[in-house]
């Protein structure tokens, strides 16, 4: 083992996961829509959490906006 390793040189490569930091935060979601997601999960072999940053993320990327109507 050396005394001193030169740490700049070992992985000079950027890391590109850098840029997609995440952000933990608590949310409520119901149940029945946990439920659809962790299914799609044992179907896809994605994570539910996964899953449902990844939509949010499409939501994000087109722009879409709930269809909110009162009565």
């Amino acid at each position: 083992m050396r005394d001193e390793y030169d740490i700049k040189n070992l992985n000079p490569r950027k890391n590109p996961y850098s840029g997609r930091l995440k952000k933990q935060i608590t949310i409520n979601i119901d149940c029945g829509t946990i439920d659809y997601f962790k299914e799609l999960s044992t179907d896809t072999g994605i994570p539910y959490q996964t899953l449902i940053n990844m939509y949010l993320g499409d939501c994000v990327k087109h722009k879409r906006k709930p269809d909110i109507s009162w009565g």
